[in-house]
């Protein structure tokens, strides 16, 4: 064979490998597995200091992140008339407005579809929809700040079926900040924490949205807090974990039959960050309350408290204080962000705290950091931090310290909070790239080495 033909031949050979080669999807809250890990390889090593935007853009105000199926990227937001909000986002009124539902073709960013509906905003921090998108297959699943629950066909947005929640479970006010709490899909089960006498956790077929198991009451002003749902396997046995105000319970996910239940009470319901499991240890953090770490049962459903963070509150801590970043749990160590900014490492097994640093936050600029947040993110051995200045780090996080790689601008910071601007959204990584909004825009950038 000549030297020409023997090119074609490994050019030919190599497109036709990659063209198999399947690019991973976030499609859901923390990814794939619900994780939080990003396991695609062929990654940048260092970011550029201007990063390869692949598009941009214009959608409305949110909190709720992408997610990424396929050719698909689809995100929510709220348009209301400019000024109509409480002029304190700590306020809550009851104004007119839409939520949309979009969906963005992956290699351009143009809308595809859009599905709207009238929706009054009765909740503090009015900014939009909290819960990021869940796409199983041909339908995408939606969860709006007022209780809209809704499922789509992916391929043309057509409304599959639609729920109330607030209206169908006799809910008359909507939990302070809004339902928050991300949906899981179990099966042909959609698993969504509700409210009220007896619902505080619901399940659904998925396919119809008729119910098929209740459980549990949250009766209070924040409902069932804003935490997701999350199933882990422990003593052979699948637990669903409901982490609710009043504290952490474990149903079985086919019935709804309370399994184990363990006081850890949340004050203002501030249940956000998502439990995580980690050999038979489950871990628990609260902005207010601090941390619980509590040992699974190996023979049987059951927990036994193993440590509780003593700090007073979210000013004077101990251990780790988040309101809305999940933690990370890594041999024997726990990553993560408390109240006021500062990224901490813990001893998993006492809470002892190892160290902790404030750069990654930009805690150590702020005037103010409290609620500082970033979200983290592991990919391989080290993480991608999107923090709340609308900044992309690559850092190494290890019982040593903190060792940041790189940094560079993503979005602009655009929210309102403690009186600085900030990017309250947990982004996306798939197909090699970062995906992110703020309440303006919505971008992806390529994160691909060359």
């Amino acid at each position: 064979m000549s030297r020409k033909h023997s090119l074609a031949a490994l050019v030919a050979a190599l497109m036709s490998l990659s063209s198999t080669v399947q690019a991973d999807d976030w499609p859901q809250w923390l990814g794939p597995q619900r994780d939080g890990e990003w396991r695609e390889t062929g990654i940048v090593e260092k970011l550029p200091a201007t990063l390869k935007v692949r598009w941009r853009t214009k959608i409305g105000a949110g909190y709720s992140g992408p997610a990424v199926a396929g050719t698909r990227v689809f995100v929510t937001d709220r348009q209301v008339k400019e000024g109509n909000d409480p002029q304190s986002p700590f306020q809550r009124g009851a104004v007119p407005s839409v939520e949309r539902v979009l969906c963005l073709d992956d290699a351009s960013g143009e809308i595809l579809w859009k599905h709207e509906y009238p929706c009054v905003y009765t909740v503090s921090y009015p900014a939009g929809p909290r819960c990021t998108p869940i796409v199983d297959g041909e339908s995408v699943i939606t969860l709006g700040a007022e209780g809209h629950l809704n499922c789509f066909g992916t391929a043309d947005g057509k409304v599959l079926w639609s729920r109330e929640l607030k209206k169908d479970y006799g809910i008359r006010l909507t939990p302070t900040w809004g339902f928050s709490s991300h949906p899981l899909i179990d099966g042909n089960k959609l698993i969504t924490f509700v409210g009220g006498e007896g619902s505080a956790v619901v399940a659904w077929d998925k396919s119809t949205g008729k119910e098929l198991w209740r459980a549990l009451s949250a009766t209070g002003p924040h409902g069932p807090g804003y935490g997701p749902p999350m199933i882990y396997e422990a003593a052979g046995v699948r637990q669903l974990i409901a982490w609710l105000p009043d504290g952490v319970n474990a149903l079985d996910p086919e019935t709804g039959k309370v399994l184990w239940s363990h006081p850890f009470s949340s004050k203002e319901g501030l249940t956000a960050p998502t439990p995580r499991k980690a050999g038979d240890l489950l871990f628990l953090t609260s902005f207010y309350d601090g941390p619980c770490m509590l040992k699974l049962d190996a023979t049987k459903p059951g927990v036994t408290e193993v440590w509780r963070g003593k700090g007073k509150n979210e000013r004077q801590t101990d251990g780790l204080h988040s309101i809305m970043p999940t933690p990370f749990i890594i041999d024997g160590h726990i990553y993560g962000v408390c109240s006021y900014g500062q990224l901490r490492c813990l001893k998993a097994g006492t809470g002892e705290r190892v160290w902790e640093d404030l750069t990654a936050t930009a805690a150590d600029k702020a005037r103010n950091a409290r609620w500082a947040n970033a979200f983290l993110v592991c990919q391989a051995d080290r993480f991608f931090i999107a923090n709340e200045q609308g900044e992309l780090l690559i850092s190494k996080l290890t019982p040593k310290g903190y060792e940041e790689l790189s940094r560079a601008p993503l979005l602009k910071p655009t929210g309102n909070a403690g009186g600085r601007s900030v990017v309250w959204s947990h982004p996306a990584f798939a197909h090699r790239s970062v995906y992110a909004r703020n309440d303006e825009e919505i971008v992806s950038v390529s994160l691909a080495a060359e």
